[in-house]
């Protein structure tokens, strides 16, 4: 992984702080939706949180590979989870994208959730469903179609802020999820995970 992705060569705090802003370009059957990372999620293999914690295995394998591919998972048997692998190959790493900001095709992502508004794509299921990311995109380079990455800066007065992450059970005090302050699609987090925000005053691998 080289050039416009170097950030995700590193450590996983950095990734998932340049991640935000990013947009995934999806192509399904003719059609196109794009949107905007507003959310993400840190974990990697000295993290009891994370799937790569135990080791390598056939589940997991693509948190083990290189930077820049897609690590898809099921939750509670349902819902499909996405994560951009990063950190060195052979590390185990990856960053979830929690949330999206629909950019574009947003019409389409609606008939795919089949309801309206933020309730699109504010948390990790809804947005695999709604951007048709599935075990088949398993494994799959972020500069390839029929799902690509376009890194972005953050807008004009945007920051971010840093909270414990949601729906686990383990080091459940660290600070790893990010999230653009203010942005009305990231998910709804409890109340004691709202309480716990920190800014980040200089974001981890700012772009210059």
């Amino acid at each position: 992984m080289s050039g416009d992705y170097d950030y995700l060569t590193g450590d996983a705090d950095v990734a998932a702080q340049r991640l935000l802003g990013d947009v995934i370009t999806r192509d399904l059957d003719g059609r196109r939706m794009r949107a905007r990372i507003v959310e993400t999620e840190a974990y990697d293999q000295n993290d009891r949180a994370s799937h790569a914690f135990r080791g390598r295995d056939e589940r997991n394998r693509a948190l083990f590979g290189p930077p820049g591919h897609l690590y898809i998972y099921i939750s509670y048997g349902i819902h499909r989870c996405c994560n951009i692998t990063c950190g060195p190959d052979g590390f185990g790493a990856g960053v979830l994208i929690r949330a999206v900001e629909p950019v574009e095709g947003l019409a389409l992502m609606e008939e795919r959730r089949a309801v309206r508004g933020v309730a699109v794509s504010n948390g990790p299921g809804k947005l695999c469903q709604a951007l048709g990311i599935d075990m088949r995109l398993y494994g799959h380079a972020i500069g390839d179609a029929p799902l690509t990455l376009r890194p972005a800066a953050l807008r004009d007065g945007e920051g971010i802020v840093r909270t414990p992450r949601i729906g686990i059970s383990k080091e459940t005090g660290r600070l790893r999820r990010y999230l653009i302050e203010g942005n009305l699609c990231v998910s709804r987090a409890p109340v004691m995970i709202r309480r716990q925000a920190v800014a980040v005053e200089a974001p981890l691998g700012e772009r210059g």
